[in-house]
């Protein structure tokens, strides 16, 4: 008796200290996401396919509900990494932040939003829009901004040819196209194609297509973070690049059945449909590598909009260098 208790007592030990290495090997990271939406499928791809725990990374998601507290977050600590719009990371540096947010693997490369409108347009026009009552997006966010940019393309004025709405939280945005009276607003997906199956809108261009190429959607993380942690950076980058490969490589009904989690109300069909769209316009990044080209475009938009701080260099608000490292491995 006295010969096993003591084996007992061996084999516990062994699975506690087991158990306590194990523990011990894997990095927690509360991560923030602007907005919960198809558009970030290979983030959840990464996620439900167990690439981040593959990298020995437990990765905790939440959904912040807007830029400003995306990076409020972040900057808080409430967030080792974030997933939103790069022009935030520009906002902070002009600031003359101490700690100020890295830019370090690209997810999307498009605006993500599609233009509904509340009444059926076969024969679309740009220039239906004028006069219109049209409900934006958040001063200085990424929607509004490309939607200025794509609406001045076309000679349409978005502060003197609209009747622009711009004083409802993005998360009550679909709610107060849905009840009120403007005509036209931008939509993610599902969203946008919610609202037209249920027959509250109609989705009639994309934002994505007109304003080309971009940095519209990046993990960051502040640069004391990923100066004491780039080896959970690389890895973390690691576990997106191969959700981005896995995406580009697979149909869009299978990266549906993948990430409907995140989607209890939508059935795969209308998220298939959602995801065909991104995938059809470019809008997923293959790899996450923020190139320069595409950080001057965004600063064109910003620009464009009154929006771009004095000084936004990519040298100091980009590291390509982990992304490169991963790809050439």
């Amino acid at each position: 008796m006295k010969k096993y208790g003591f084996i007992a007592f061996i084999v516990g030990s062994l699975l506690i200290f087991t158990s306590a290495c194990s523990s011990s090997s894997t990095t927690n990271i509360q991560l923030a996401e602007v907005t919960r939406s198809v558009f970030y499928a290979p983030q959840y791809v990464a996620l439900e396919n167990g690439y981040f725990e593959e990298e020995g990374l437990n990765v905790e998601l939440k959904t912040t509900w807007g830029g400003d507290k995306t990076m409020t977050a972040l900057l808080s600590d409430g967030a080792d990494i974030a997933l939103v719009g790069s022009e935030t990371s520009m906002y902070v540096y002009g600031q003359d932040a101490t700690d100020y947010a890295v830019n370090f693997a690209q997810l999307t490369q498009t605006d993500g939003t599609f233009l509904v409108a509340k009444e059926p347009k076969p024969d679309f026009s740009w220039d239906d829009l004028n006069g219109s009552i049209f409900l934006g997006q958040r001063k200085g966010g990424m929607p509004q901004m490309a939607g200025e940019f794509v609406l001045k393309k076309h000679d349409i004025d978005p502060h003197a040819d609209l009747e622009l709405i711009q004083n409802i939280d993005f998360a009550n945005i679909p709610g107060a196209f849905s009840s009120g009276d403007a005509e036209y607003v931008q939509l993610f997906e599902p969203t946008a194609s919610i609202f037209e199956k249920e027959g509250k809108g109609h989705i009639i261009a994309s934002f994505g297509e007109e304003s080309g190429h971009v940095p519209y959607t990046v993990f960051m993380t502040k640069q004391n973070y990923l100066k004491e942690n780039e080896d959970v950076i690389k890895k973390f980058t690691k576990a997106v690049y191969k959700a981005q490969q896995w995406v580009e490589e697979n149909e869009a009904e299978d990266i549906a059945k993948v990430i409907q989690g995140y989607f209890e109300d939508t059935d795969v069909d209308m998220l298939a449909a959602s995801v065909e769209r991104y995938k059809s316009q470019g809008s997923f990044s293959t790899d996450p590598i923020l190139g320069e080209e595409e950080w001057n475009n965004l600063q064109q938009i910003m620009d464009e909009a009154g929006e771009l701080p004095e000084n936004a260099p990519y040298e100091e608000l980009v590291n390509t260098k982990i992304a490169e490292e991963i790809i050439s491995e």
